[in-house]
């Protein structure tokens, strides 16, 4: 059972790289440490407030241009300053454009940010196989199968004109397929997750389609959406984005109320095989509604957390003057409100949906692991 882990990840893995690979190869971007700021200027808008320009001399880390120096002219006329600023030493990305005469004109991205974040995934993976052991590398496998999902099948099939949400409901069941049977392997505890997951997720679909519709939702609220327009090969589902989005949010959650449910059920039944079906069902229940208040606020506050900007943008109009009936009406404004009702909605479904249908199935102790 642990090689054919080990093979699954370095499958995954490997199959993720080439592509990423080749796609890097493309990019007229490379990395370059800044090696001396030549010149930086304060400046100031006019609404008062300041921004930093400056004028950078770099070296390429990377590639074919590995070693070359060139100068990065950031300080002109335009009221436009980077957010950040760099200093002697710092890591960048660079983005090279060649015009006509094939003269060179250099921009600095961004930090380059790789190197804390592959420290962080790394005391992410130890702390999950050192807590959860066995089942935490489980978890591990079946979180590389959700993203391999994602970019592999989701993602490309939306580009290619098909109904996103229609693909991200078979995505989604396809990632709660690997994560529940890899976690709790395949017993017939794993198949009622399932089927309890389809029950909650068809349900979560018909309420985002009902509300988006009577909300009137385009999908072309996020600013994103507009950088999509004209890319690729067909026509976007903006609108079947924005439900497939809802669903996603919907499912990360899912699993985990679901098999505390069936894991309550099942030690219920272990401590009392007497117990009738509907005592067991009122006990299973209780401990669910514990649990369930807290996926519920963290459902919310994970979605109001992502929303920050467009609430202070919110409260910012307010003062301003426009009413907050207004305000709750736009369609951005609208999107959050009805994402985060139907998910919660969903996940709040899930429990007594999981409770019930543990509860009454014969048969229990013989389906533990």
């Amino acid at each position: 059972m642990k090689k054919t882990f080990v093979f699954i990840f370095l499958f995954l893995i490997s199959a993720l790289a080439a592509p990423l690979a080749s796609a890097q190869d493309k990019a007229d971007s490379f990395k370059a440490e800044i090696i001396k700021v030549e010149q930086e200027a304060q400046k100031v808008r006019e609404d008062g407030s300041t921004f930093t320009q400056q004028n950078l001399r770099f070296k390429v880390l990377d590639g074919d241009r590995k070693g070359q120096e060139a100068v990065y002219y950031g300080i002109s006329e335009i009221e436009v300053g980077d957010a950040n600023t760099y200093q002697v030493g710092d890591k960048v990305f660079i983005d090279a454009f060649s015009d006509e005469n094939g003269q060179e004109t250099y921009y600095v991205v961004d930090y380059v940010r790789s190197g804390p974040i592959l420290w962080l995934t790394l005391i992410f993976v130890l702390t999950v196989i050192i807590v959860g052991r066995v089942k935490g590398l489980r978890a591990l496998l079946s979180l590389v199968v959700s993203f391999f999902i994602i970019i592999k099948f989701i993602l490309p099939q939306i580009l290619n004109g098909r109904d996103p949400f229609l693909i991200s409901l078979i995505g989604g069941l396809m990632m709660m397929f690997f994560i529940i049977y890899l976690t709790e392997g395949f017993n017939r505890k794993s198949h009622l997750a399932i089927f309890s997951v389809f029950l909650s997720l068809i349900l979560t679909l018909l309420l985002s389609i009902i509300f988006s519709n009577l909300t009137r939702l385009t999908g072309m609220a996020q600013e994103e959406s507009f950088f999509l327009l004209g890319n690729g090969n067909a026509i976007i589902n903006f609108k079947g984005l924005l439900l497939a989005g809802m669903l996603i949010g919907a499912i990360g959650v899912l699993d985990d109320i679901i098999l505390g449910q069936i894991e309550a059920v099942d030690s219920i039944r272990l401590a009392n095989p007497k117990l009738p079906p509907r005592k067991v069902f009122a006990l299973a229940y209780k401990v669910g509604n514990t649990h369930l208040g807290a996926i519920v606020n963290t459902l919310f506050l994970t979605y109001a957390g992502a929303a920050l900007p467009l609430l202070l943008l919110l409260i910012i109009n307010q003062q301003s003057g426009l009413s907050i009936s207004r305000a709750l009406n736009t369609e951005s404004v609208t999107t959050e409100i009805v994402r985060t009702l139907v998910g919660s909605i969903g996940v709040m479904a899930s429990m007594p949906i999981a409770t019930f249908l543990a509860s009454w199935r014969p048969n229990w102790t013989k389906a533990k692991n």
